[in-house]
């Protein structure tokens, strides 16, 4: 085993967070009596974090002010309703469970914010993953690598045998900036297309397929 130490996105790679995401951003613009945004909208606003995503789903329709008021009500609302519709995608469950019993040691990266990461962890996840880390005061959320690094920290991991899986081109280019490989997941948030159009050169199609590569391969190697 090459690459004992993994580290995962979790919206959109291990979970699928969408409708309960696009609900909470919809429930808030409600409240201003703005349009909501659709479900399609919500997938490519997502990746960037918090703030990113209510940015895009604003529109430029409100002030500087409105917008921060607006990502605080937000964060409030997403934290008290992220497990409604919220469940890991087809086959996660069972291939983190042999991830695990096969030795391998892993964790989540998440741009989402930190109590919400914390929690979702736990809920959905117990003890297969050592520990999980969202967007907190202090640290540069992705695709800067500091998260993926604390990580790293807190796991003693040394970089040459470490992965990053993830969905979308910040995980691509987080893993680049972190100097570690990254295997794409088309389940999520982002298509086959834009993944390889972002530079992906591995990518999986269902969590069977992740599982078989990761215990199978010899040859998942970082730069």
């Amino acid at each position: 085993m090459n690459t004992p130490y993994l580290f995962f996105d979790l919206d959109g790679t291990l979970l699928d967070t969408l409708d309960d995401l696009r609900d909470s951003v919809n429930t808030i613009l409600s409240r201003y009596a703005l349009a909501p945004i659709t479900r399609d909208e919500a997938a490519h606003f997502l990746g960037n974090g918090a703030k990113h995503l209510v940015h895009c789903s604003l529109k430029g329709q409100v002030t500087e002010d409105e917008e921060n008021t607006i990502l605080q009500e937000y964060k409030a609302w997403y934290q008290d309703h992220c497990r409604i519709k919220t469940a890991p995608y087809p086959g996660v469950m069972d291939m983190l469970q042999t991830l695990k019993e096969k030795g391998f040691r892993m964790a989540v990266v998440s741009n989402k914010p930190d109590p919400a990461v914390k929690e979702l962890n736990i809920h959905f996840f117990g003890d297969l993953l050592e520990t999980a880390i969202g967007e907190k005061e202090g640290i540069r959320r992705k695709p800067a690598p500091d998260t993926l690094w604390e990580a790293m920290r807190l796991l003693d991991a040394p970089q040459e045998k470490c992965l990053y899986i993830g969905d979308t081109e910040v995980d691509l280019q987080t893993a680049k900036n972190a100097g570690m490989r990254c295997i794409s997941v088309s389940w999520g948030f982002r298509s086959e297309e834009e993944l390889l159009a972002s530079g992906a050169d591995t990518i999986v199609r269902t969590a069977p397929e992740l599982e078989a590569l990761l215990t199978t391969s010899q040859k998942i190697t970082n730069y």
